[in-house]
């Protein structure tokens, strides 16, 4: 059963000007994070994508923003088929449904803007 839908748009151009302060990239994103986004030939464009991976999972979830990015509360895991969202021990307790099986993250880029879309399905519970 789906427990929440989020999806987020952000502007490369404004998180281009925002990871120029080192204070705020190391405080918002994870050092994988950074290290992927700085690999790339425009790291803005995958800063912005998981900054609104955060958003959208805060709107799926109703966990705060400010506990997902400046807490350390959830990153981006890139692995070799698509990202994927993790959570630490302190953001999985937040979930309103215990029971969160899954959780599906879309990201996505053109020109100037990333957005994300993640999706929190729950396993449904049998009565007898």
């Amino acid at each position: 059963m789906i427990q929440g839908i989020g999806v987020d748009l952000c502007s490369i151009s404004r998180m281009e000007k925002a990871v120029e302060s080192a204070h705020f990239s190391h405080r918002v994103f994870s050092p994988e994070e950074i290290q992927y986004a700085c690999r790339k030939a425009r790291p803005a464009r995958h800063f912005a994508g998981c900054f609104a991976a955060r958003e959208a999972f805060s709107k799926a979830s109703g966990i705060s923003m400010y506990s997902l990015a400046f807490g350390g509360g959830m990153w981006i895991e890139r692995t070799g088929s698509a990202p994927i969202v993790r959570c630490s021990q302190t953001v999985l307790d937040l979930l309103p449904h215990k029971g969160t099986e899954r959780i599906h993250l879309s990201l996505s880029h053109d020109g100037d803007y990333a957005v994300a879309m993640v999706v929190l399905v729950v396993r449904l519970q049998q009565t007898l």
